[in-house]
């Protein structure tokens, strides 16, 4: 005979509550999902995380593992880093913004660059015409990074840079201009992002195969290890495979695998974890759904320690504590009707502080239709500091901590990632299932079902497929013209003219020499740098050594 189970709490209140109420007024029609499709039931209480254990799956701020932060104090002690994201034009033009942006409250900087630095290619490359500062600063050689940085002291400043590709020549360029602005390599601080995972998985902004691309990432961890260490080797990025429509599960599990992916490539490369792991940051997207977002960033914190610590036994706490940047997401704003787009931010970055995000950029309003305005800008920065000097919300650490609703969607995030991590495992790791397009495959699929229930209205984006309206006005934007490109050229034809050219032609051969034998090729790079090389002549020297990479569509 079977033991007769009490009945639950909620499923007391289902029967004596809900389901009276449902007969007189029936719910609206669903379905009840989070933007990335997640089930979502109508109330969650005790019963939903009875598997819960307090100490071992959440704990308090500051404690293993870290699910509620990884600072004691959280914002009592200190606020996020205001770091927002800039670049157009030439390196002067972006000065001016980033003097504006410190000038009206910016604690950080960060660079976006123009599709030709991207890309590796000299604005006199034929895939380069018009498309030279145009969605980001054009940056050449060291002259021109030394404009971009001109009366900013980098000793004073953290600096994040969006580059990945050619990442290793853009900080090699930015370390000789902190060089020459006498700043000490060993205490100097920011980011490079330097993710080429998800280049392969997402945005395609590669240029050389993924296992020589691995090796210069390795090559930067063994430099700064050793000469800059206080510098963030890698921002380890799920924004970019967000915006390319996947799930904040697969955000989630692509995103903290390629880490690990790039810590046990780097233990390979004869590093010790606890050398180089504190080193490694996220960049996480802030999308539309508010709890799905918080419960991600907790998920992150809480499954990073544990990897770190059981699966490559690190002992220092520095390597156990996940920080992240955020931003939010781009894929959300809209040109039609954009200043809707200041209430999609402000929510957005909201989740990401009460997720306990450590750096934040909020997009402009009007960034749907071109680089954002000084005005639109400077709006985006002062939404994060109403959130942190206006809401509230920064007097407590990890406000929501507790939820049911905040806990079950944690959980389910967690074992979901790990549901992930065990399949690429199985495939001999990420950069083998890259190169069988198994994320590529996911995040192909995410996207196009969300894109289903967007055309069937399931979801909304109001002012596109509801709410619409059809006599908009048209909307002021930045216009880029063709002087920057003109500039850059006859800069770069300047350059070349003047520059000590055999040097040049000696560095890159050592470059050349050092990628062949598989030696360290920062060191070379800083050479090439000093030498006024551009970075076409950098990556181009590369490519004669490893090939170019043309992905294989997979079916």
């Amino acid at each position: 005979m079977k033991p007769v189970l009490a009945e639950t709490a909620k499923a007391a209140w289902e029967r004596e509550v809900l389901e009276p109420t449902l007969k007189k007024a029936p719910e609206r029609s669903g379905p009840f999902t989070t933007i990335s499709g997640r089930p979502i039931e109508r109330l969650y209480t005790a019963d939903d995380i009875a598997e819960l254990d307090q100490a071992k799956d959440v704990a308090n701020p500051g404690e293993f593992p870290y699910t509620r932060g990884i600072h004691p104090t959280g914002y009592r002690g200190k606020l996020w880093t205001m770091r927002q994201f800039a670049g157009f034009g030439t390196p002067e033009e972006t000065n001016e913004r980033y003097k504006q942006l410190l000038a009206a409250g910016g604690t950080g900087l960060s660079v976006a660059f123009d599709l030709p630095t991207l890309m590796g290619r000299d604005p006199d490359h034929p895939l380069s015409l018009g498309e030279v500062g145009k969605c980001g600063v054009s940056i050449v050689s060291l002259a021109d990074m030394e404009r971009l940085f001109d009366g900013i002291t980098l000793a004073d400043i953290t600096t994040s840079m969006t580059i990945n590709s050619p990442a290793p020549m853009i900080f090699a360029m930015y370390l000789v201009v902190a060089e020459r602005q006498g700043a000490d390599w060993q205490t100097l601080s920011g980011t490079i992002q330097n993710d080429i995972l998800k280049e392969f998985i997402a945005q395609k902004e590669y240029i050389f195969p993924p296992r020589p691309s691995m090796k210069l990432i390795t090559d930067i961890f063994q430099f700064c290890a050793k000469e800059v260490p206080r510098w963030n080797t890698i921002s380890v990025s799920g924004y970019h495979i967000r915006e390319a429509g996947s799930t904040s599960l697969q955000e989630l599990a692509f995103t903290l695998r390629d880490g690990i992916e790039y810590v046990q490539w780097g233990i390979d490369a004869g590093l010790d974890v606890d050398e180089f792991v504190p080193r490694i940051s996220f960049f996480f997207n802030a999308h539309s759904d508010f709890f799905e977002e918080i419960a991600k960033y907790r998920a992150a914190r809480k499954i990073w320690a544990r990897v770190m610590r059981d699966r490559f036994g690190a002992k220092d706490e520095r390597s156990l504590k996940l920080r992240f940047h955020t931003q939010t997401a781009g894929v959300s704003l809209t040109a039609q009707q954009p200043y809707n787009n200041v209430v999609r931010t402000a929510l957005q970055a909201l989740s990401a502080v009460l997720g306990g995000t450590n750096s934040l950029h909020t997009n402009s309003l009007d960034e749907a239709l071109a680089l954002p305005t000084t005005e639109a800008a400077t709006l985006a920065l002062r939404t994060q500091q109403v959130i942190a000097h206006e809401s509230g919300v920064t007097n407590v650490v990890d406000p929501l901590g507790g939820s049911y609703f905040i806990e079950r969607l944690t959980l389910d995030m967690e074992e979901g990632a790990y549901k992930y991590f065990d399949a690429i495992d199985r495939m001999g790791g990420m950069v083998a299932a890259i190169e069988q397009g198994f994320p590529q495959r996911e995040i192909a699929e995410a996207s196009y079902r969300f894109q289903q229930a967007f055309e069937k209205k399931d979801k909304i984006m109001v002012g596109v497929n509801a709410y619409v309206d059809p006599n908009e006005p048209p909307f002021p934007i930045l216009y880029i013209d063709d002087q920057a490109a003109d500039q850059q050229l006859a800069r770069l034809a300047e350059l070349k003219r003047t520059r000590n050219n055999a040097a040049v032609s000696r560095a890159l051969v050592t470059l050349q020499e050092a990628a062949r034998s598989g030696a360290n090729t920062m060191y070379p790079l800083l050479d090439c740098v000093r030498a006024y090389a551009t970075v076409g002549e950098m990556c181009d020297a590369l490519r004669e050594v490893w090939g170019e990479y043309e992905e294989v569509p997979s079916i």
